[in-house]
């Protein structure tokens, strides 16, 4: 099963900016809202899993 995060979008001037709504310092745009989505993707990939292998494994935990 693919993880799913929400975001929150709006149209500027010029591009499309979002950001993750459990993660509010990962913010992107792009041109289109297709290409905000896949930037958002490619940020988070990069700041939260950038030192985590492709065969990690996900588990929730009490605090």
């Amino acid at each position: 099963m693919t993880p799913q995060l929400r975001i929150v979008y709006w149209q500027g001037e010029q591009h499309w900016l979002g950001k993750f709504i459990d993660h509010p310092e990962i913010m992107s745009q792009g041109e289109t809202l297709e290409e905000l989505e896949e930037n958002l993707r490619d940020a988070y990939r990069e700041l939260l899993l950038e030192d985590v292998p492709a065969t990690y494994h996900v588990k929730d935990i009490a605090l």
